[in-house]
């Protein structure tokens, strides 16, 4: 992170995606800050993104989500075993993401895809990755 970096306020994600999208973004983090006792990290977002926002536990990263002018993207990697769970349930998953998971990229750390998301329509598939990837954490209060 460079000396320059400044930690966007919520007024700042606000007025860079929109305030529909970040509703969707506030909802999304919600969703997994009711899971997931997480680090959480503000990084620039590199050369597509503003920036970057990411969960992260004993030096492992859960997924991240990244802004940039009237969008933003969730992103997961998934490792080798991790593939293997969601290709044995990927009749699961909506058309959409199993799309998105075939078209992904893979690199020496793993699959990463990566969601521009417009609407909270894909949450289930979202948490459905998440899980595979890592139980929820978080007690859940009753």
């Amino acid at each position: 992170m460079g000396k320059d970096f400044q930690i966007p306020t919520s007024e700042t994600i606000e007025s860079l995606i929109g305030k529909g999208l970040y509703q969707i973004w506030d909802a999304l983090c919600f969703l997994i800050e009711h899971k997931y006792e997480m680090e959480r990290l503000w990084n620039n977002g590199g050369r597509k993104w503003k920036y970057e926002y990411k969960y992260r536990r004993g030096g492992k990263t859960l997924c991240a989500l990244y802004a940039k002018e009237n969008s933003f993207g969730f992103m997961v990697i998934v490792g080798k075993g991790e593939r293997d769970k969601i290709e044995k349930q990927r009749e699961l998953f909506s058309k959409e993401v199993q799309t998105l998971y075939d078209e992904a990229t893979v690199y020496h750390d793993g699959k990463w895809i990566m969601f521009e998301l417009r609407n909270a329509e894909l949450f289930s598939d979202i948490e459905r990755l998440l899980e595979i990837k890592r139980l929820p954490n978080r007690k859940l209060l009753s």
